[in-house]
């Protein structure tokens, strides 16, 4: 049974779309992360900064952890979005077991659910002929 995965992904939020025997699924995962604050200023910030961007950054990585357990089955997979954030979960997918699987990055605007259904569909219409 081939399994299929499509997801828009930024740091606040990710659309799966599982592709499985012609059925589709979506699926949210929401991150409920803190907008990241830049700090300015002199040293005395500096260990304000660093904890806060190692809160940051360890959500982050809670956030990625959870979007990959929900697609780690999948044979392709799809990963496209605005940002940075589709690099960075490219990034940790590669340091999991994800040996022999097809993975695809894209980037794209921000996108309706439809929109994401719509494109999943196509890509993987497409990849199937080829």
């Amino acid at each position: 049974m081939k399994k299929e995965v499509g997801l828009w992904i930024d740091r606040r939020r990710a659309a799966i779309v599982t592709v499985k025997n012609g059925d589709m699924e979506m699926q949210q995962v929401v991150s409920d992360i803190e907008k990241h604050v830049r700090f300015s200023g002199g040293a005395q910030d500096f260990s304000e900064e660093d904890i806060e961007e190692r809160r940051f950054e360890n959500h982050l990585r809670k956030y990625y952890d959870e979007v990959i357990s929900n697609i780690h089955d999948a044979e392709s997979i799809l990963i496209f979005g605005p940002g940075e954030a589709k690099m960075e979960l490219k990034k940790r997918i590669d340091g999991k077991s994800f040996i022999g699987k097809k993975i695809h990055v894209e980037t794209e605007d921000k996108m309706t659910d439809r929109q994401i259904t719509a494109k999943v569909k196509r890509h993987f219409n497409k990849e199937n002929k080829n």
